[in-house]
């Protein structure tokens, strides 16, 4: 069975989404949810399913090792961040390398980097007049949305789309992408045959 952690900072549908399919799912499970904010309503959207969430603080995740002995006493192989707002650190990539993966609301590299986030990110490509907008999936490193691009799939801005309908084209193409391309990340033919 392949572990998921997921990382998560605010409203969390993308953390539903992906909770509900692998909720029955024969070798892959989502087994920890945690935040950087005690407000965020991941927490509760995720209740129901009775996966164990937990709270951090910033300097326990940049100056203590308590995230990386949670994940190793838990045996997480895969760490999911669905809006997440903090760099990962050292110690988290060191032992993840090539498995943290996050998921950006445009068409990387435009649209990317600190602060390019939620709506920032659709009035950003409303006003530069482009004709495209979707998703990416990368890998996670050192900078904020410079990892290996993984997936990418796009959807038309139409000249009436405002920052709120593009969000929601987005969310529709984030909610149908992001579990499928997870499992293509963890699939691993061997574990059906046993």
């Amino acid at each position: 069975m392949k572990k998921i952690a997921i990382f998560a900072s605010g409203n969390g549908t993308n953390a539903q989404r992906i909770i509900e399919y692998f909720a029955d799912h024969p070798v892959v499970k989502v087994d920890l949810v945690l935040s950087n904010n005690p407000d965020a309503f991941v927490l509760k959207r995720v209740t129901p399913y009775h996966i164990p969430t937990l709270v951090f603080t910033r300097d326990e995740f940049y100056h203590s090792s308590k995230i990386l002995d949670i994940l190793q006493e838990r045996n997480i192989d895969f760490i999911v961040l669905a809006g997440f707002l903090w760099l990962i650190p050292g110690n988290l990539l060191e032992e993840y390398s090539d498995r943290i993966i996050n998921i950006h609301p445009a068409l990387l590299p435009k649209f990317g980097g600190k602060g390019m986030f939620g709506l920032r990110v659709h009035e950003a490509v409303l006003n530069s007049k482009q004709s495209k907008s979707g998703i990416t999936i990368h890998l996670v490193n050192e900078t904020y949305d410079d990892g290996q691009i993984i997936f990418q799939e796009q959807c038309d801005v139409e000249p009436s789309d405002t920052p709120e309908s593009l969000a929601a084209k987005i969310h529709a193409l984030e909610h149908e992408y992001y579990p499928v391309v997870i499992e293509a990340l963890l699939h691993d033919p061997e574990e059906e045959d046993q």
